[in-house]
């Protein structure tokens, strides 16, 4: 009689040991291909945003022109989210991927035609166009993470693909910075151009599965233009009231969403003496990178990995995003604003990464791509209200430092929700 030997146990994954990351870049390179086209698009947008901000500035002067432009990156996805949902539960989320990096890379070299201050409305529009297709591309990216990794690997994954995309914006804006302010702006459009190449490169080379097969029978003119597809995603999100909940906390965290705004011109108006144009938003961009990246490995360790420690985090990660930017509001030097923008955005991270992850495990994956553009669409309409606030306040010449206080105190809202939505489920499943 021959003995079969058993197959050997797959090892215990922790997104805080670090051997597991290289395990799962070792075990599973279909997702290490996904995730390094991430990694290199999102290097990219990070020139681009520092290189745009310059642009405005010198076209402008104005911190309302950077409001506008950030409305413009934030409208696309408030519009067109639901339909995105609908393509990515339908159609080859790896051709949605490709074709929106391609588009992408010639528009971004459109930014390089504008040279007058006339022309300001077209980084308007450019910015409108690159944020569509962004829009189309991230839920089909987002949907297809479960499509590639085992149950077990989607914290570590999301850990990964949290941290990596908080060191691409450190190291991003920072770099963008020094190259915008050296060797001038069209130089970091350029780069941005050639990160979309490549990461559409990339993901051509994934394999994932088919989407679940559709409806049976003839389709009717509400299946072609996806309202049903559309409608069944709503119903799925009022029975579900995990998701419904999850699906809210990045919208909770972009009530005070203009702070973005005012990195910007904390960095080129209120510590602006003595420095290169754009060094000081890329140094305040960085700390807002580093600080996510060390977020939910942080919360993580100090909460543990299991649902209910996640949902507890993502409480606390308001209260830490409240006072870190009243003190950021009242930082006396660059030094010190940077600091509290690292502290700001630990909390910014773990709502982020989390209510991802939890959304991830909870939702089948034939509603995924909905559910997911859903949110973002949800996210950047509350976004875009509260940067152009941000925006109107700043032209009607309330103090930045003011306006970042107030926007603070807001975070402390959704904070409440939140806590009190725990508490309620908690004891209801008594």
């Amino acid at each position: 009689m021959t003995l079969q030997s058993s197959p050997a146990p797959r090892p215990v994954l922790s997104v805080n040991n670090w051997r597991s990351y290289v395990t799962l870049f070792r075990t599973n390179p279909q997702f290490t291909r996904l995730w390094l086209a991430g990694v290199i698009s999102q290097f990219g947008n990070w020139f681009n945003y520092i290189a745009i901000f310059v642009l405005l500035q010198q076209l402008s002067g104005s911190g309302k022109a950077i409001s506008w432009f950030l409305i413009a990156k934030f409208i696309p996805t408030a519009v067109l989210g639901p339909a995105a949902g609908v393509l990515a539960d339908r159609f080859s989320r790896k051709a949605i991927m490709i074709g929106c990096d391609l588009l992408r890379v010639g528009i971004v070299l459109c930014f390089l035609l504008i040279t007058r201050p006339e022309q300001v409305w077209l980084v308007y529009g450019l910015a409108l166009l690159q944020e569509s297709l962004w829009t189309f591309a991230d839920p089909a990216r987002r949907a297809s993470v479960p499509n590639l990794c085992r149950p077990e690997e989607l914290n570590l994954a999301n850990a990964l693909s949290g941290a990596t995309w908080s060191i691409m914006l450190a190291f991003g804006a920072a770099l963008g910075g020094f190259t915008t302010a050296y060797f001038g702006w069209r130089t970091a459009i350029v780069f941005d151009a050639a990160t979309f190449l490549i990461s559409g490169l990339m993901i051509s080379w994934l394999t994932l599965p088919p989407l679940p097969s559709r409806r049976k029978g003839a389709p009717s003119w509400r299946d072609w233009l996806g309202l049903n597809d559309l409608v069944e995603g709503v119903q799925y999100v009022a029975r579900h009231r995990q998701v419904a909940a999850l699906l809210l906390v990045k919208s909770g965290w972009a009530l005070s969403g203009g702070i973005l705004v005012m990195l910007t011109v904390f960095g080129e108006q209120v510590f602006a003496a003595g420095h290169v144009q754009g060094s000081n938003s890329g140094i305040l961009y960085s700390t807002r990178g580093l600080g996510a990246a060390v977020g939910p490995l942080l919360a993580w360790h100090l909460f543990g990995e299991s649902r209910p420690a996640m949902s507890r985090a993502i409480g606390y990660s308001f209260f830490v995003a409240s006072g870190s930017y009243l003190l950021f509001a009242q930082a006396p030097s660059l030094a010190w604003a940077a600091l509290f923008v690292f502290c700001g955005h630990l909390g910014g991270a773990v709502q982020w990464v989390f209510s991802t992850t939890l959304l991830q495990r909870m939702v089948e994956d034939r509603f995924r791509g909905r559910v997911f553009a859903a949110e973002m669409a949800l996210l950047t309409l509350i976004l875009s209200l509260s940067t152009y606030f941000t925006g109107a306040a700043l032209e009607n010449g309330t103090d930045p430092r003011t306006v970042a206080l107030r926007l603070a105190l807001l975070f402390l809202l959704p904070g409440l929700i939140w806590t009190i939505y725990r508490r309620t489920s908690a004891a209801s499943c008594r």
